[in-house]
């Protein structure tokens, strides 16, 4: 089958004017040195040999050079016929031209050379004539006398090109071109891979970002009933959920020129080049309409003005935002440049910025469901080489919570961990150990524990098993380990309910749970020990949630003081007397769950020690193991439910406001 493809033609290098400088420069120093070659070239004599010849009456003349010590020899016609003299005859300049001469020596002592060449041509009657001389080479004379300046010219030359951009720098780059846009241009010259295709999970955002690219290939399907193209979309989410990728698969599929850039592309150290890289970047973009601009990480630029007391008179992030605010709803706007940003700080930027006719709509990029967990490990998998028949139903289950950027890390590691294992594809197991090392940490099977320690922590995981066992709106239990990992020393694993919101009697068994692992050590031990920092941080911060935030405490009422903007600055916005209750509210919650986790351990102790004492065996037991020694779980209907997130004692919470 004949091969359609068209050879590409090898690319040719593109003519340099320095190309030229380089070769006359390299052409006069080949003159030069091989210009003088003769000296190097001709046999070389001593001082004696040439008293020798010059007493055979073979010298014609000789010049004596004063600036180089140097004697120049010239035979006469008969002599240059005898034998002996034959290899002085071999010797031509580069170019054939100029009197060569047959030897050359150095003659050491002026003084003492002239007396005795004197001596021995009147001794003997010579007729050999001779001659003080000074070598003069004027093209050498010239070179050395210009060189200086063509030096100064050239390294001027090459500072003022690297200065304006054009040796290597790029537009942009240089103190000339400091103005100017940092953007990267993807346009039909530029094949950019990504497509709609390869992004997985986002459904809502992917049409809707897919209509703004319907908007630039087919404007006049929108314009026709009097609509306007939509000037600005902002994607919202957390890290890693692909607002960047959704990006590229727009550069990939729109087929008009995309201008990607990072908002820290515009912050500089010299003052106004924030606004002016801003207005070139829409230059060129409406020069090249219709286009598309895309700023990831607009929060660098788009804070909230006027927040910083601290920043002076004149803040530069805020000349840029006040120019960027400008080009995307100013007098002079062009509706053909669609401006997209990607942030996961949506709170902090500028109202100015987030109205309607700038970014006029906002694309919410959400942590991925179960259905779109799946979506996204079959794009993720595919380079993978694994087992047949591998469930993908099974790995979405067991990854609540994760981003794409998780689930693409988590293929990652269970490759490498079956590799390690020299397994010839990845199994199950690789992504449930790929699952573990990602939350937990890795395994420190190296520490070594004391047996009490290892007691002690033994009795403190077996704590937060037993009480979540026994608690009706508390998550199903996974496993249970001792080994270390990360800066657990242990860790209870659950599967939390996906659930998008969360009642008081949620948040207070999970505090409960939590609080299971000291109130074990309490009542085996007698005493607490330090093992539970990360304990203490989740429950503070969930009562803290409860009081501030969801207005869940009776006493402090209906009323948040969530301020994610910081608008309140150093200021509380509550007086003593309620800065008291709540911290007296948040205390009594988490002694009340406390001691409830107490009371529930003192009536199952025998259970508790039953299970720690399989901790200290086997060091991780899983849910059959709980089974057994505490028999079904009360609630099991309640807590099987779709799972939402993985999470582990020192796993930080997740929670955000809705």
């Amino acid at each position: 089958m004949a091969n359609n493809k068209k050879t590409e033609a090898p690319k040719k290098p593109k003519f340099n004017p320095y190309w030229i400088s380089g070769a006359l420069l390299i052409a006069l120093i080949t003159f030069q040195l091989f210009g003088n070659s003769n000296e190097n070239d001709n046999k070389k004599i001593t001082p004696i040999e040439f008293f020798q010849i010059l007493k055979d009456g073979d010298v014609q003349n000789f010049d004596v050079i004063k600036n180089t010590g140097f004697v120049k020899i010239y035979l006469t016609d008969e002599a240059k016929k005898l034998d002996k003299h034959k290899k002085a005859l071999n010797s031509n300049t580069l170019f054939g031209t100029g009197k060569i001469p047959n030897y050359q020596f150095q003659y050491g002592d002026l003084s003492n050379f002239e007396d005795k060449y004197i001596e021995i041509i009147d001794k003997n009657n010579l007729t050999t004539t001779y001659d003080n001389d000074r070598e003069e080479n004027l093209f050498a004379d010239l070179l050395l006398s210009l060189l200086p300046f063509i030096l100064l010219i050239g390294v001027w030359i090459f500072i003022m090109r690297r200065m304006s951009g054009g040796a290597g720098g790029g537009a942009g780059g240089q103190i000339f071109n400091i103005g100017k846009s940092k953007a990267k241009l993807f346009d039909e010259n530029t094949k950019v891979k990504t497509t709609f295709k390869d992004v997985a999970g986002l459904e809502g955002a992917k049409e809707e970002v897919q209509e703004i690219v319907d908007f630039l290939k087919n404007p006049e399907k929108y314009t026709s009933l009097g609509g306007k193209i939509p000037k600005g979309a902002l994607l919202v989410g957390p890290p890693g959920t692909g607002k960047t990728l959704l990006a590229k698969a727009v550069a990939g599929e729109a087929k008009v020129p995309f201008f990607s850039l990072s908002g820290s592309d515009f912050v500089e150290m010299f003052v106004g080049v924030g606004a002016s890289r801003v207005r070139d970047l829409f230059k060129q973009a409406k020069e090249k309409s219709p286009a598309i601009i895309f700023i990831d990480e607009i929060d660098a630029i788009g804070r909230a003005r006027g927040k910083n007391a601290m920043s002076g008179s004149n803040d530069e992030r805020e000349n840029t935002l006040n120019q960027l605010l400008t080009e995307m709803d100013g007098f002079g706007t062009n509706t053909n440049v669609i401006v997209l940003a990607a942030t996961n700080r949506a709170d902090i930027l500028d109202k100015a910025l987030m109205r309607a006719g700038r970014f006029d709509r906002q694309i919410h990029v959400d942590l991925p469901n179960l259905t779109e967990r799946r979506a996204i490990f079959e794009v993720h998998l595919r380079p993978l080489k694994k087992v047949e028949g591998l469930d993908l139903d099974f790995l979405a289950k067991q990854t609540p919570g994760f981003s794409g950027a998780d689930i693409a890390n988590l293929c990652n590691e269970a490759a490498l961990i079956a590799a390690r294992n020299n397994k010839k594809a990845v199994e199950k197991q690789d992504f449930l150990d790929a699952v573990d090392r990602i939350i937990g940490g890795l395994e420190k099977r190296s520490h070594l524990f004391s047996v009490e320690e290892k007691k002690t922590i033994a009795y403190h995981e077996a704590g937060h098993a037993t009480v979540s066992w026994f608690l009706e709106h508390a998550d199903p239990l996974v496993k249970v380990t001792i080994v270390p990992r990360g800066r657990s020393l242990g860790a209870a694993w659950y599967l939390p309910q996906e659930a998008y919101i969360t009642r008081t009697s949620k948040f207070l068994d999970e505090i409960c749970v939590t609080m299971g692992g000291r109130a074990a050590e309490k009542i085996i031990f007698n005493e607490i020990s330090t093992g539970a920092l990360s304990d203490l941080e989740n429950v503070t911060k969930k009562a803290k949630a409860m009081v501030m935030i969801y207005g869940l405490n009776e006493k402090v009422g209906n009323i948040t003081y969530y301020d994610p903007a910081g608008e309140s600055g150093f200021v509380k916005p509550y007086s003593e007397s309620t800065a008291e209750l709540i911290d007296n509210e948040i205390k009594n919650i988490v002694e009340t769950q406390y001691d409830r986790a107490v009371e529930l351990l003192t009536s199952k102790r025998d259970m508790l020690e039953k299970l720690a004492q399989r901790l200290m065996e086997r060091e991780v037991i899983f849910k059959d193991d709980l089974e057994e020694i505490l028999g079904k779980r009360p609630f099991e209907n309640v807590a099987e439910k779709p799972s939402e997130k993985l999470l582990t004692d020192n796993k930080e919470d997740k929670t955000e406001v809705e």
